[in-house]
């Protein structure tokens, strides 16, 4: 049995927000991760800032969730 439009449509909507607000953590995550701010803790710490780091792995997951979504369409 098929699903109606609207069901499929929603699904694809969804798919489509998880990818643009993945791309869109991934883009502040990468800005967060060469700030002034994460350089100085990065030379004290040795490693990035967690805010960038969270807004990075996010951003991977939700851009993954995004394209599968897209590319796997409603069942």
């Amino acid at each position: 049995m098929t699903e109606p439009f609207s069901l499929i449509a929603m699904h694809k909507i969804i798919s489509l927000t998880f990818l643009a607000g993945g791309i869109i953590l991934l883009y502040f995550g990468y800005h967060e991760a060469q700030s002034f701010h994460s350089g100085a803790i990065r030379f004290i710490t040795g490693s990035p800032s967690s805010k960038a780091t969270w807004m990075i792995i996010a951003g991977v997951i939700a851009t993954l969730a995004g394209i599968i979504g897209v590319t796997r369409g409603a069942k």
